[in-house]
């Protein structure tokens, strides 16, 4: 586990494509267990933690995740998450080359539980939600593309379903139509970057996730990104 930032209220770690942030069936220890062992050990704490669950990341997803350290951390990070005081910015590694360099997607999502799976629709549906998301292409290789994405709304398997809805399956996504997976089981979908304003002390955090270094094409973009 990579703590990114601590302080007293808040925790950011960089999640790894296998881990589950909170408990599910599988019964896999999840991200938040971690992290409470963690400050259990590191302050010698008696007794149980708390740390408080601010959102959440698909398994197969990478990248920045905040927690709370404080019940009033907590209260207040899940309201500036419900207004979108919280800017989330991810990147996807894709196959096809988007139309536009940049754009605005627009869809109506449903969801199958059963499948657990979203489908994307370009007409409103009375048992669909509105989603929109923005992007823009930052940088390509000889066969992919990276494309940074932000969220305006966050619904289930968003960025997933948008992005395969517009031809452009994210990598190793075999769930929205990519061909192949990745080595790894996981997905190129990484949460590089959060940026908000503290719920306490009111300071600009702005907190980035270096990508998996294991994957030679993740750190590839990276670095043609850190020389512009």
């Amino acid at each position: 586990m990579t703590v990114l930032y601590e302080d007293n209220h808040i925790i950011a770690v960089n999640k790894s494509s296998s881990e589950i942030v909170q408990g599910d069936e599988t019964g896999d220890q999840p991200l938040s267990e971690t992290i409470k062992l963690y400050l259990k050990e590191k302050y010698n704490k008696p007794g149980e933690v708390f740390l408080g669950v601010t959102h959440r990341l698909d398994r197969p997803v990478s990248g920045v995740v905040l927690f709370a350290k404080t019940s009033k951390a907590l209260t207040r990070l899940n309201e500036m998450f419900r207004n979108k005081e919280v800017k989330k910015t991810y990147w996807a590694i894709v196959k096809e080359k988007p139309t536009l360099y940049q754009g605005r997607l627009e869809h109506y999502l449903t969801r199958n539980e059963k499948q657990n799976k979203s489908e994307a629709y370009d007409k409103e549906r009375s048992d669909a939600k509105k989603a929109i998301l923005t992007y823009r292409l930052i940088a390509h290789s000889d066969t992919y593309y990276l494309l940074e994405v932000q969220l305006e709304t966050g619904r289930h398997h968003q960025i997933r379903c948008q992005l395969a809805k517009m031809g452009c399956p994210i990598k190793g996504d075999l769930k929205y139509g990519f061909a192949r997976s990745n080595s790894n089981g996981g997905i190129s979908l990484h949460a590089r970057k959060v940026d908000f304003i503290h719920p306490v002390s009111k300071d600009f955090i702005s907190i980035t996730a270096p990508v998996p270094e294991n994957d030679s094409l993740w750190n590839a973009f990276e670095q043609a990104q850190q020389k512009k």
